[in-house]
């Protein structure tokens, strides 16, 4: 049987038609750009598992940007870095962002009112320290220069990526009260005092985040049960090594900060980290090192920001020892 030209021509013209109308998928389509921008609370220290990017970054696949990008399959730029403060996410991090970028996390602001020094000046014993002074110092600037220095970055995030979702993310309450660690003296005031403070900075990321159309992803409630000396506690309380203190720790990546920032981020319900997604986290450590190689120069410009902890054989605690007539092998002895 003989097929008329006719019919040949018309049956390519209605094929040809169906392929324009019909859209195609990709094999493999692209992976959405995400930025992680921020500081040591965004990079992963206080997980105890780094990767090696040539920098003293401490960034970690068990952080919160690692375990989203695996969970979501994006394609993650992790510029957060230990230390870092406003400043230094202007100057070494903003360059990550473009207008292709599709997601944007960032925690910054608590090295810049000082947080690891006060923690530092708080965990004296009280006659050795001066802890309501550094907090007032520290709410102090977060009352009255936090807020300009975050809306001029958060604009400058919303200039260099215009088109993603971004979430500010806060900083949760550190203590429950108590110090139940050996060499650390926080008492329940100063406690008390400190938790404030961190929802005073919340208070000051929220609205600037929201005045720019930025979500705000605050950790206080989910952490409530899970700070420093809880069970289980998702906060390190005084750690070896030291830097490891007072910082998230997996269990507050995985339970406590990627089921809060996931949502708001992906506009999808929270899900579990699974096994299988802490080995695809874990299975891009080299890649992400090899990627952030690239920026070490301008990493390393970053000072580390850690708490550091009390020692009472220093000249200064040996002087109010004498000041405030105390022996002090004594007092460690009967406050330990």
């Amino acid at each position: 049987m003989r097929t008329h030209p006719r019919l040949l021509l018309l049956a390519a013209a209605l094929a040809a038609i169906i392929t324009l109308l019909v859209p195609t998928t990709p094999a493999s389509a692209a992976a959405p750009p995400y930025v992680a921008l921020g500081d040591s609370y965004s990079s992963g220290v206080g997980t105890r598992s780094y990767i090696s990017d040539g920098t003293s970054c401490q960034r970690s696949t068990y952080a919160y940007p690692s375990l989203i990008a695996a969970q979501k399959g994006y394609a993650l730029n992790f510029r957060a870095c230990s230390g870092a403060k406003i400043p230094d996410v202007t100057n070494t991090q903003l360059s990550a962002l473009s207008t292709a970028t599709r997601y944007v996390t960032i925690s910054v602001g608590g090295n810049d009112a000082g947080f690891a020094d006060v923690l530092t000046e708080c965990a004296q014993p009280g006659w050795a320290s001066n802890c309501d002074g550094a907090i007032n110092t520290a709410q102090s600037y977060i009352n009255n220069t936090l807020p300009g220095a975050l809306s001029t970055l958060y604009a400058s995030i919303k200039s260099r990526a215009p088109s993603a979702k971004v979430v500010v993310v806060g900083y949760p309450r550190v203590f429950q009260g108590e110090d139940c660690n050996a060499f650390t003296w926080f008492s329940p005031a100063e406690e008390t005092r400190l938790n404030q403070t961190a929802d005073l900075l919340n208070g000051k990321l929220s609205t600037a985040a929201s005045a720019k159309g930025f979500a705000f992803a605050n950790p206080t409630s989910r952490f409530i049960g899970h700070a420093v000396c809880d069970n289980p506690e998702w906060l390190n309380g005084l750690s070896n090594p030291v830097s490891e203190s007072y910082h998230p720790n997996k269990l507050g990546h995985s339970s406590g900060y990627t089921p809060l920032v996931s949502p708001l981020l992906t506009g999808a319900p929270a899900r579990a980290v699974s096994p299988t997604v802490l080995r695809a986290a874990a299975a891009s450590a080299d890649a992400l090192a090899a990627q952030q190689r690239q920026y070490a120069v301008a990493d390393r410009s970053i000072k580390p920001e850690s708490f550091r902890a009390p020692d009472l054989t220093s000249h200064r605690v040996k002087v109010a020892a004498r000041q405030h007539h105390i022996n002090i092998a004594r007092w460690v002895a009967n406050h330990s």
